[in-house]
């Protein structure tokens, strides 16, 4: 388990914004489960879902960053969630699948060119003696606004994305799961990306909202 509970690259269980976030969020239990409950409901609607965050740049993609932003896509939140489980000495991993948005927005479609998600993040929680799965992505008012029901997560079973959403419309499909890892495995994760999605890392493509960001903070800052 040992790699699953000390600090990565990405993972940055050790840095003081991520330990400050997880000491706060944790609550007042010693149980394992109650700590992960509560962080789970901490990183869900803590930090703000934003597909349009995503950058080029690695460093975007550490938990830490997730929380300096306040906002950020599936694969910073779950590795959010498994930084902060593993600040308190719970064990986890990072799950990559390609998932098929059914109710995906014409915006984003137009982004992608597609409606298959590539690179979808979860995290696991290793639990009484078992891995779960937990979703942190969506938050709660982004929920209410496409009326899609939010995923809760009670430590004992998987916390997935639901096939329908209330109406009974199609919306979330699992194509292809890439596997669990202790850190993120960069070269495989930008390598997917730009296979399923080679317009966004064309040397004449246009900056990514999300780099554009990174650019602009970086020029403010400096």
């Amino acid at each position: 388990m040992q790699p699953f509970l000390r600090p990565g690259r990405f993972v940055d269980s050790d840095h003081p914004l991520v330990v400050e976030f997880a000491e706060r969020a944790c609550g007042t239990s010693r149980d394992p489960l109650e700590q992960a409950i509560a962080l789970y409901y901490a990183v869900r609607d803590g930090i703000r879902y934003n597909p349009y965050s995503f950058s080029r740049d690695p460093d975007t993609l550490k938990a830490s960053h997730a929380l300096v932003s306040g906002e950020s896509y599936c694969v910073p939140k779950a590795i959010l969630l498994a930084a902060c489980a593993r600040h308190c000495g719970i064990p986890a991993r990072i799950g990559l699948a390609d998932v098929r948005n059914h109710l995906s927005t014409p915006r984003l479609l137009e982004l992608l060119r597609s409606e298959v998600f590539a690179m979808h993040g979860y995290t696991e929680l290793y639990l009484d003696g078992r891995w779960v799965k937990a979703t942190p992505a969506f938050n709660l008012a982004l929920c209410r606004l496409f009326d899609v029901e939010p995923l809760e997560f009670d430590g004992r079973q998987d916390s997935v994305f639901h096939p329908f959403n209330r109406q009974g419309q199609r919306y979330m499909e699992y194509l292809v799961d890439h596997g669990q890892f202790d850190d993120l495995p960069e070269s495989l994760f930008f390598g997917h990306l730009e296979r399923c999605y080679p317009h966004l890392f064309a040397a004449d493509a246009p900056p990514l909202l999300g780099d554009m960001h990174r650019e602009a903070s970086g020029s403010e800052s400096g």
